[in-house]
């Protein structure tokens, strides 16, 4: 141990003997932004690569590490496969980081229209402006992903996100995968909607996996996060530099949330899953609702493509409701159990009306192209006893 000096104020400034004697049942929180080197050589030695450590917690920290290893291992769970994983600030900066890591001016980004909005303007407004194109296509129709991947040669990503926030529609991951793997291009997947509970598109020949963590992972409202997971060794190192210069790092406070959150993880989303579905039963029988858009309806568009590839059909739901933009404003504002707030995956049950907020930013013409109406409504159905949450909504009806 260092000396701590032979005066008071000397021996204020400096760390004190840590006095942990037995292993902590729970992950300790690693709040130091640097790490200390016994000597100069090994943090050479660190810094070289020819030893593992810690230096800094911009290139690494034990809490935000051991966060995201788990998260990789359950992306995996069930295979013999190794993947790597590295937490972000949020969700956003998971793909920014992904995609500044495999693409480069010139690069083209095949994805869908229907995307998150946020996500849609990153590709238009910043990837774009860097040189990058995005082309949206119909990600479901497999003979429209060919001709654009030959027509383009430099498309060297396919994006996707399965089921689609906020339409749900659903794309055959395998069928992609192998699209993709013909045409030497790479494929990333928002699995946000599922998480690994409900859905392991790695496992399904997927390269690449990002989470906005603050939704179901955490599940409680109180983290922003992202996660990027891939399989070991495959593009690892270049993903890695990305994050460390680009500084998209996660903190410590915010993985330490997401443990805690991971621990109910299994049990929510059965939970959520159920809810769902009970509420997706209850809305398509209403007449005052003209569409349901929930992938364990038997009368959604993929609904078998869902149950191939998916364990449960998750907790999003999106509806049409009669009267457009004026019903739909009415009927979020006469809510009184369920809660309006911009994010999903919560315990809580959350509603949205995406033309005026995730969506807002999107052009009108791609967005109602995708089914994304100005009288459409997403609802994040939360754990608590369905039945008050339908009849919370059963109220708003009435009033509309």
């Amino acid at each position: 141990m260092k000396k701590s000096g032979k005066n008071f104020d000397s021996f204020c400034v400096k760390e004190n003997e840590d006095q942990k004697t037995t292993k902590p049942h729970q992950l300790p929180l690693y709040a130091t932004s640097s790490f200390e080197f016994n000597s100069t050589q090994e943090g050479i030695d660190i810094f070289t690569g020819k030893e593992s450590g810690h230096v800094y917690s911009r290139y690494g920290n034990p809490t935000i590490d051991t966060v995201a290893d788990k998260l990789a291992q359950l992306e995996v769970f069930g295979s013999d496969i190794e993947a790597f994983g590295y937490l972000t600030s949020s969700g956003m900066s998971a793909i920014s980081t992904v995609l500044m890591a495999l693409l480069k001016s010139g690069d083209k980004i095949l994805t869908q229209g229907n995307l998150y909005g946020g996500t849609t303007e990153l590709m238009l407004k910043i990837f774009g402006r860097m040189g990058v194109e995005p082309i949206f296509t119909n990600l479901q129709n497999l003979a429209e992903v060919k001709e654009n991947l030959a027509q383009n040669p430099e498309i060297k990503v396919i994006y996707a996100e399965t089921p689609a926030n906020p339409t749900l529609a659903c794309i055959d991951l395998e069928q992609i995968s192998n699209i993709a793997k013909e045409n030497d291009v790479l494929t990333v997947v928002d699995n946000t909607f599922c998480t690994p509970f409900n859905q392991q598109p790695i496992l399904l020949g997927i390269d690449f996996v990002i989470h906005s963590t603050t939704k179901y992972l955490n599940g409680h409202g109180n983290s922003i996060a992202g996660v990027i997971i891939g399989k070991k060794d495959h593009y690892q190192k270049e993903i890695w530099t990305a994050l460390k210069l680009a500084g998209t790092n996660c903190n410590p406070w915010d993985a330490w949330l997401i443990n805690n959150g991971l621990k109910t993880l299994a049990i929510r989303m059965k939970k959520h899953n159920s809810n769902a579905l009970a509420i997706a039963l209850y809305l398509d029988s209403h007449k005052k609702i003209t569409k349901v858009n929930y992938t364990g309806l038997t009368s959604h568009p993929d609904h078998e493509l869902a149950k191939k590839q998916m364990k449960g059909f998750g907790g999003m739901v999106s509806f049409e409701i009669e009267g457009g933009m004026e019903s739909a404003i009415k009927f979020l504002d006469t809510l009184e159990f369920c809660t309006i707030a911009p994010t999903l995956g919560d315990v809580d049950t959350l509603v949205l009306h995406p033309a005026t907020s995730s969506h807002l930013n999107v052009d009108k013409k791609l967005r109602e192209e995708n089914g994304i109406t100005d009288g459409l409504i997403r609802i994040s159905v939360g754990i608590e006893n369905p039945l008050d949450i339908i009849q919370d909504i059963e109220n708003a009806l009435v009033k509309i």
